[in-house]
């Protein structure tokens, strides 16, 4: 059903993805991603909590503003990923004829996503030269694809 990459129109509002497929060098396909908040730092696992960093997120007045805001859809990114029936209905958008029986759980990952205080996701990249440190603070997707450019940028800093 996949030959290449599948990739959806995405919604401006965020500088996520959305569901799509992506055909791997070993042959296989993996879907994805979900964008959701993740209850732990390194929270590779749906069930990794740490209540200190879960609460240090919720606390952050740009968190409540994001949250606030886009409650909604938050919700529909956090059932999609813990029901496999709402998964598989937003991959359907893309190849209508998937289906469950043609999916199994793969991995995941953590992505940081800088939040500003005023509620609004940073979706570029936030590099800060303070004297003799270079801080990089967000490098949203396609981080890994700009990581020469990102690295020639950061050479020619210092």
């Amino acid at each position: 059903m996949v030959n290449g990459l599948i990739y959806p129109i995405p919604d401006p509002n965020f500088p996520f993805l959305g569901v799509h497929f992506t055909k791997m060098v070993n042959g296989g396909v993996e879907a994805g991603p979900n964008a959701v908040l993740a209850f732990r730092r390194e929270g590779y696992a749906k069930i990794d909590f740490d209540s200190n960093e879960f609460m240090e997120t919720i606390r952050y007045k740009g968190f409540q503003k994001l949250a606030k805001k886009y409650w909604k859809k938050g919700a529909q990114e956090l059932a999609r990923s813990y029901y496999k029936g709402s998964f598989v209905k937003a991959l359907q958008v893309l190849i209508p004829s998937i289906k469950s029986k043609h999916l199994e759980p793969g991995g995941s990952g953590v992505r940081a996503m800088a939040c500003k205080p005023n509620g609004e996701l940073l979706d570029d990249y936030l590099i800060i030269n303070d004297g003799p440190i270079i801080h990089i603070a967000n490098a949203p997707s396609p981080a890994a694809t700009s990581s020469l450019s990102i690295g020639a940028h950061i050479a020619d800093l210092i």
